[in-house]
């Protein structure tokens, strides 16, 4: 190659799960893999769901553009199941429909910053929320994470960090890698800070769908002016197991989403109309296979759980959730990218190391449930104890 590359994109790491499974070619390959990396449900579509979208297959218009913003029956129907999980009083219009989540953060982000403005990130964060600030120039600037809070954001802590060139402050909730869900108190809180200071805040609600007990995740859609400081970043691929469709949505005020749509235009220029006619199927008929579904989770969560307590384990759970467990390694002065490459070599056990996750995560591991059955938990938890201390 004789042309350069952005130096913006040349600094970015890598997507850290192409590095991981790269690890898997220096494996044993006496032991089964038990693959603790992607959070992908390891269960199909509904059968119904697949049903109704082979039918459409034959419609000629199925193969078509849809408007920008995605067809106006889907937005409707998503804003009639948001009445049901969040209380909100949505219009279509405050309805944007994305190319999985990840396009969704693009198209906030380019529409809300320039190079040089600032969001609140907080640590750990969501890897590629980082990458993409990045390469675009936007400078994070990281809440740290606190052991002790099992990483929960501290309102105060994130004031601090507040100054003239802040645009956002950025939560993943439930959290991808902790597991852990902001209560919907501390989320207010959040929202108020944002509100004093003019500027937005951001939740990416990708798992929203697996909050124990099917609680409702906030309360801010119940808020008459919540668009005036409020973006929510959604997605519907682990919900209804479309992570292939790449079902994504951006929620903001129409005044907002009238200028991401200038972006998405330049970058998709609509969700594929397949993937919404799955998003407009699932809204509409499948809540009790997501509530079963959602319960599957909690169980496996609460096996793990059980089963990593149990003595004779060297590691730690920090924090977890129905989809993700945060644990800290025992191995002070490795950092946590040695530690997983020498589980997924050693012991055929794939995971994240923490400090994808963002700077002085060293000493912490994410695992994520979605591919592992109830059954096969211990087995993975018996591999951590057949780790030899340090």
């Amino acid at each position: 190659m004789q042309f350069p590359v952005s130096d913006l994109i040349r600094g970015v790491h890598p997507p850290p799960i192409s590095e991981v499974r790269g690890w898997l070619a220096a494996a044993d390959p006496a032991l089964p893999l038990i693959d603790l990396c992607q959070a992908v449900p390891d269960y199909p579509p509904a059968p119904a769901l697949v049903e109704h979208l082979a039918g459409l297959l034959k419609d000629p218009l199925t193969s078509r553009y849809t408007p920008d913003e995605g067809l106006v029956e889907v937005r409707e129907a998503i804003c009639a199941g948001y009445r049901l999980q969040y209380g909100a009083e949505l219009n279509p219009r405050q309805v944007l429909l994305s190319v999985g989540a990840s396009q969704a953060f693009w198209l906030a982000m380019v529409t809300l910053c320039r190079a040089g403005d600032e969001v609140i990130v907080q640590l750990p964060a969501y890897f590629d929320h980082p990458m993409a600030l990045a390469m675009l120039g936007i400078r994070c600037v990281f809440a740290p994470f606190e052991e002790e809070r099992r990483g929960l954001p501290d309102p105060d802590r994130i004031a601090s960090l507040i100054g003239p060139r802040t645009r956002a402050i950025l939560l993943v909730t439930p959290s991808n890698p902790t597991g852990a869900v902001i209560p919907p108190e501390l989320v207010e809180r959040l929202y108020e800070l944002a509100a004093r200071h003019d500027i937005a805040l951001i939740l990416d609600e990708t798992y929203h769908s697996f909050i124990t007990g099917g609680r409702r995740p906030h309360h801010l859609f119940e808020k008459p002016r919540w668009m005036d400081h409020f973006i929510q970043i959604a997605s519907f691929g682990k919900t209804y197991a479309l992570t292939g469709y790449r079902a994504g949505m951006l929620v903001a005020s129409e005044e907002f989403l009238g200028h991401a749509l200038k972006a998405q235009d330049t970058m998709a220029v609509c969700q594929p109309r397949l993937t919404q006619h799955a998003v407009r199927f699932g809204v509409e008929n499948l809540g009790e296979w997501v509530a079963g579904n959602r319960v599957m989770m909690e169980r496996r969560h609460e096996v793990f759980q059980a089963e990593f307590a149990r003595g004779g384990n060297p590691f730690t759970l920090v924090a977890s959730g129905p989809f993700f467990g945060w644990v800290r390694h025992p191995f002070a002065g490795e950092s946590g990218r040695e530690v997983a490459r020498r589980l997924a070599q050693q012991h055929a056990m794939l995971l994240l190391p923490g400090e994808v996750f963002g700077p002085g995560l060293e000493r912490y591991l994410r695992l994520a449930f979605g591919n592992i059955t109830e059954e096969r938990i211990p087995e993975a938890v018996e591999r951590f104890r057949g780790v030899p201390p340090p």
